[in-house]
C-alpha cells in the first residue's frame, strides 16, 4: 500500500508551510462550526479543498511561488511583531524619541532629567526629559 501511495505522488508537489497552515485554519474553523454557525463550516471545506489541490497539484513552480510569497508575508509579520516585542521591552528602561528634523528614532535612557539629545544621523540637538 506503501509504495502504491508513494508511486501515486511521484511527480506531484505535496506538503509545503502554506498547505500546513491552511489544513491549521481549517481545522481551527471546524472547532468553530461545532459552536457556531455553518459558516465555519464551508472555510474548513474550502481551505482543505485547496490544500488537498496544492498537495496533489503536478505544476509545482507555481506552486512554489505561492508558497514563497506566503513564507515573504509572513516574515514580514514575525518582523513587525519582533519590533513591538522588542519596544515593549525597552519601554521599561528608555524613552523613544524621533528627531523633529529627519524623524531617526533615538533611544535615550529613563531618570536623567531634562537633556539635550542630539541625533547621530543629522547632528540637531533637541532638548527633552527623560
Amino acid at each position: 500500500m506503501r509504495e502504491k501511495l508513494q508511486r501515486f505522488m511521484y511527480g506531484r508537489y505535496g506538503m509545503d508551510r502554506l498547505n500546513q497552515v491552511l489544513m491549521c485554519c481549517a481545522f481551527v474553523c471546524l472547532i468553530f462550526s461545532l459552536f457556531g454557525s455553518g459558516v465555519g463550516y464551508i472555510i474548513a471545506t474550502a481551505a482543505m479543498f485547496y490544500a488537498y489541490f496544492r498537495m496533489f497539484s503536478r505544476n509545482a513552480g507555481k506552486r512554489s511561488t505561492e508558497n514563497n510569497w506566503y513564507l515573504k508575508q509572513e516574515m514580514k509579520f514575525r518582523g513587525f511583531l519582533e519590533k513591538k516585542k522588542r519596544a515593549v521591552v525597552q519601554h521599561k528602561g528608555y524613552h523613544i524619541y524621533k528627531c523633529p528634523k529627519c524623524r531617526q528614532k533615538i533611544r535615550v535612557p529613563r531618570g536623567k532629567g531634562k537633556i539635550a539629545i542630539s541625533c547621530r544621523k543629522c547632528g540637531n540637538e533637541f532638548i527633552k526629559r527623560s
